[in-house]
């Protein structure tokens, strides 16, 4: 498995998947005092610690001075950090995916946490515990992974021997269970991809006595396989980043190209006969979930799974993103979040409950 894809390793040969940290790392110990996650600061305090450079961007205010744009990420979070009156000389010792020192300052700005930096340095990798840097996993990956595998278990037989010849990938599989389902909206944090497509798999399930005529086992396979391109299409050791061939091809037509793979296995081992139009059908559901041709898919839902497959993953994508982004606001003293420009709004967060004995 490449080196980019070593967040989680899952194995599958045990019951269910048992997910494990990546490295074994060096803690400088000149660092001493425990760290200060980017979750525990709060409007005004100091900031002298260690981060991930998840992100390095080069902008110009309106009298066209430079200034540097950081992403600064932990296990607990993200944070923007702005350095003022830069040049691409003074900043050129850092790059995105380093470990940095940080000094500055924190303040609320417009409902969101940022750092002022005041100053910035690279750190040696081997100085620092890189799992201290990674986003935490989905909390309940191992119970989705076998929730998976106990779903797939049940389909009927031509699909089972498709999902079974994918589940005897471990590598394959070590990446579905690692892998975040997106860069920066929803489940993007590595564990994501296994956990956003079992939740899409119990909704379908969920249909099945609702609208009989739909063929529930096979969404269940287009569910499983919608987004399984990401795991080619991204990155995610240390920045979530799109891959060279992610960019140029997509997670679609990759995950076009797996199952293509995956059937002339079956049937070159003999294990079943999966008929062409199952086939042709499956494919239909991954080229055409995003729903429409503006949003990438290069055809319309045009049969029954294939516009519930398109729902449900809009669905928990959404719910996802909502829910999120009322748990991540830091401000509690707003019912609102702050206007979010990926979803056109702000958001209700209601009002706090309060202590009655205070």
């Amino acid at each position: 498995m490449a080196a980019k894809h070593c967040v989680l390793r899952a194995n599958w040969h045990s019951a269910g998947a048992v997910l494990e940290s990546p490295v074994s790392a060096i803690v400088d110990e000149s660092y001493g005092m425990p760290r200060k996650n980017l979750k525990e600061y709060a409007h005004g305090d100091a900031m002298d610690e260690v981060f991930l450079l998840a992100e390095k961007q080069l902008r110009a205010n309106r009298n066209a001075d430079l200034y540097l744009l950081a992403t600064l990420r932990d296990s607990t979070g993200q944070m923007n950090g702005m350095m003022w009156n830069v040049t691409e000389e003074s900043v050129g010792h850092i790059s995105t995916g380093d470990f940095i020192r940080v000094r500055g300052k924190v303040q609320l700005y417009q409902g969101a946490f940022q750092t002022i930096i005041t100053h910035i340095d690279q750190v040696d990798a081997a100085q620092v515990n890189q799992e201290d840097f990674h986003p935490e996993s989905s909390r309940e990956a191992k119970k989705y992974v076998e929730r998976f595998q106990e779903i797939c278990a049940d389909l009927r037989p031509d699909l089972k021997a498709i999902t079974d010849c994918f589940q005897t990938d471990e590598d394959l599989m070590a990446d579905f269970a690692a892998a975040p389902a997106g860069i920066k909206a929803h489940h993007a944090y590595p564990g994501g991809l296994v956990e956003h497509t079992v939740t899409m798999m119990e909704v379908a399930m969920k249909l099945r006595d609702i609208y009989p005529n739909l063929d529930v086992d096979l969404l269940l396979v287009g569910v499983f396989l919608h987004d399984l391109g990401k795991i080619k299409e991204l990155e995610w050791e240390t920045s979530f980043l799109y891959s060279d061939p992610g960019q140029l091809i997509g997670h679609m037509p990759m995950a076009v190209e797996m199952l293509t793979a995956k059937v002339a296995e079956v049937h070159a081992r003999g294990d079943a006969k999966i008929e062409d139009e199952t086939v042709w059908r499956i494919k239909h559901m991954i080229i055409s979930h995003h729903g429409t041709y503006e949003f990438g898919s290069s055809r319309l839902p045009m049969t029954p799974e294939a516009v519930a497959l398109h729902y449900i993953d809009n669905l928990d994508a959404k719910l996802h993103e909502f829910t999120r982004t009322i748990h991540d606001d830091p401000d509690g003293s707003s019912n609102w979040t702050p206007y979010s420009p990926r979803l056109q709004r702000k958001l209700y967060k209601g009002q706090r409950p309060t202590d009655p004995t205070s």
